[in-house]
């Protein structure tokens, strides 16, 4: 078993909290795991990036060559452009639909999705909708990675005692409302 897993996203989207589920999850099932991270200007809207390579076998770097990325994971969709090089030719792109504007030229929506949607293997989600329903925008994040679920490799039961280790301590009601986003993303409808 082998994954390598780009998150990318805007900084204040959760992107470390979704790497440090699949972490924690990954490690829970006694695989292999190697991570880097860039961090934006999280206070300025900039972008924030983590590599993850998970494997049965050792793993010599931290970092993802380009063309040989399973899946990029991104709560943001223009950051799941920058990293279209990154993807082997049959990797996903799992993005969520809602934009965050933080630079001038920001492209249209139309023609940001037209490019996702040339990738042969990806899902477009309305993660921010679907944690609305669910009472709290911050969950989105844990959409996200629900929505990718079926792809990680990773068993549920694996992803759900992460969120019990990363986010027991803020109590029973913050790591359910994580746990019923992660499932709501995993049966959520792409668009």
């Amino acid at each position: 078993m082998k994954r390598d897993i780009i998150l990318a996203g805007v900084g204040g989207q959760g992107i470390l909290s979704i790497a440090a589920v699949i972490g924690i999850a990954a490690v829970d099932s006694g695989l292999n795991l190697k991570q880097a991270e860039v961090h934006g200007m999280s206070q300025r809207g900039g972008a924030v990036q983590s590599h993850l390579r998970i494997s049965d076998a050792p793993i010599a770097s931290d970092l993802i060559p380009e063309g040989s990325c399973d899946m990029i994971l991104s709560v943001e969709p223009m950051e799941a452009l920058r990293y279209l090089p990154f993807l082997a030719p049959d990797g996903w792109v799992v993005t969520s639909s809602k934009t965050f504007e933080n630079i001038e030229d920001y492209p249209a929506e139309d023609a940001l999705f037209e490019e996702i949607r040339k990738v042969e293997n990806h899902l477009i989600i309305d993660a921010s909708a679907i944690s609305r329903e669910l009472g709290s925008q911050k969950a989105s994040n844990m959409v996200m990675l629900g929505a990718a679920m079926d792809k990680l490799g990773l068993e549920q039961e694996r992803l759900e005692g992460a969120l019990n280790t990363l986010f027991g301590r803020k109590g029973e009601d913050v790591v359910q409302l994580n746990k019923e986003a992660l499932m709501a993303g995993r049966n959520g409808i792409g668009i």
